[in-house]
């Protein structure tokens, strides 16, 4: 197929729309607590999507990860382990985000994960000192930076409008309990713990470089190699959460739920607490009747394609990756990017920044266009790289 950063950037940006879009279909969700839809949504996302796309694409699947886990065991265990860590990282996000708000939550947490994410993986190969005295390395890294700076200052935005925002307003979106300090520590964890995902896809290029000699054998697109791997990152990521959720349920005695017990708190959705997706009257007798079976299946439908599109992401990501070329490690910024990029446009048309100053309102345009600027540079950065290969290719032969 060969290497294309331009068409890369457009699979990444498609990755990070899927991204953003996945709590959409939890807001048609009824009556149940966050561990009931969280694990199935997990099923669907981690367990099921990887499996089935990755059988359709590649052939051979079964014995690729077989052949992979025999020849690079080391390999394959950490993939599976930085995977686990990633699921870690979501989990405490969660907690960022109650207590530093969503704006100010996603901003640090996710300017974190740009950096650890993008950044260590050639640091730990020794790929960075090379990037450094390369043009075309240069400008990633600037790129890189471009993305870090759009983050704070959507950072910066948030806590804009944050300070706009009255008590009450806060109560009922459910962020009364914020706390600058908690929130701070919280999402520096959740950041640093979620870049674990770029350090899982990095562990797991052998069984890529396995996949893609085996579709090139079969006359099948290389687009596909990295599809393997995102099934060992994501069981790991997939053993945690489901600790996690089975905690809770056990802790909330909800399990009744996934047979049509309603869920009994009446606080909204959180990934520290199970608490219940929707609000409900506990006045009101009907709140504590079992769900209907039509709504029970709903629920179920709607979780699932919420982990499906959020599976997504992840599959144009890995698309995304083949086409960046030598200096693939820059995917995660891009992939981060887009991800607050689409985050950005929801909130404008769910009208979060609504009755938000003026000045508020240009922070938010202004981290935009440096998101989407930053993409554009890393894009044009690994273009020139591919460029310098393709000619320094035609020079040798």
């Amino acid at each position: 197929m060969g290497t294309n950063p331009f068409i890369g950037v457009i699979y990444h940006w498609i990755g990070g729309f899927a991204s953003a879009t996945n709590f959409i279909p939890f807001r048609a969700i009824k009556r149940w607590s966050w561990e009931i839809y969280w694990l199935i949504q997990g099923f669907a996302a981690w367990i099921i999507a990887p499996v089935v796309l990755a059988y359709i694409f590649v052939p051979n699947l079964f014995g690729i990860l077989h052949t992979a886990y025999a020849t690079h065991p080391s390999d394959c265990l950490y993939a599976f382990l930085f995977g686990a860590l990633w699921g870690i990282g979501g989990l405490t996000f969660g907690l960022a985000i109650r207590y530093l708000g969503i704006a100010l939550g996603y901003a640090i947490a996710l300017g974190l994960c740009t950096a650890f994410g993008t950044l260590i993986p050639p640091i730990y190969t020794g790929q960075i000192t090379t990037i450094m005295h390369e043009t075309s390395g240069q400008i990633i890294l600037l790129g890189v930076a471009i993305c870090i700076i759009a983050v704070a200052v959507n950072g910066a935005a948030g806590w804009s409008k944050e300070q706009e925002t009255t008590p009450e307003e806060k109560a009922e979106a459910g962020e009364s309990d914020f706390s600058f300090a908690k929130g701070i520590a919280v999402a520096i964890f959740a950041g640093i713990m979620s870049s674990f995902f770029a350090f899982g896809l990095a562990a797991g290029k052998p069984i890529g470089d396995i996949a893609k000699t085996q579709l090139l054998a079969n006359h099948r697109l290389d687009l596909w190699q990295n599809l393997p791997i995102l099934i060992v990152v994501l069981w790991g990521g997939f053993l945690t959460n489901f600790i996690w959720s089975a905690i809770l349920i056990i802790k909330n005695s909800s399990i009744k739920q996934f047979v049509g017990a309603p869920g009994n708190n009446p606080m909204r959705a959180s990934h520290a607490s199970g608490d219940t997706l929707v609000n409900f009257d506990p006045l009101d007798a009907s709140t504590y009747d079992r769900l209907a079976p039509k709504t029970l299946v709903a629920n179920y439908i709607f979780a699932a394609m919420a982990g499906v599109i959020w599976y997504f992401q992840f599959f144009f990501y890995s698309m995304g990756q083949t086409k960046m070329g030598k200096y693939d490690f820059s995917s995660w910024t891009l992939h981060m990017a887009s991800i607050i990029i689409f985050a950005t446009l929801w909130g404008l048309a769910l009208k979060e920044w609504r009755g938000t100053s003026t000045r508020t309102k240009w922070l938010v345009a202004t981290g935009l266009f440096l998101l989407v600027g930053s993409t554009v540079v890393v894009g044009y950065g690994n273009y020139l790289k591919a460029t310098q290969d393709a000619v320094t290719a035609v020079l040798l032969h």
